[in-house]
């Protein structure tokens, strides 16, 4: 009788989604990639709707199940570091202005 091979499932949950990679690119390239595909696969908060509903469709293409809304925004995440900061500068450009 021949036995099945197990595998140890030790390090399954320090991988996480890298997992399907195996021992290939290293491990530092692989943590990188951990953290861009956990941002991308994620739900996001509509900004629209307030649905936990936003999902990313293409690189930088986001759209909300919940109202059917498709956005532009960052290719991991639905807002960028940059975006965020255009937008504090043109919230705080309006306010001067009513003043």
């Amino acid at each position: 009788m021949r036995q099945a091979h197990q595998e140890s499932a030790t390090h399954d949950a320090t991988v996480g989604i890298t997992g399907k990679y195996g021992t290939r690119y290293g491990a530092s390239l692989r943590k990188q990639v951990k953290k861009m595909e956990i941002t991308q696969h994620a739900k996001y908060t509509c900004t629209f709707c307030g649905k936990d509903a936003v999902k990313r469709t293409a690189v930088g293409i986001w759209k909300c199940k919940g109202c059917k809304k498709t956005m532009a925004g960052g290719a991991y995440t639905v807002s960028t570091t940059a975006a965020a900061t255009v937008r504090s500068t043109v919230r705080r450009l309006r306010e001067m202005a009513e003043i």
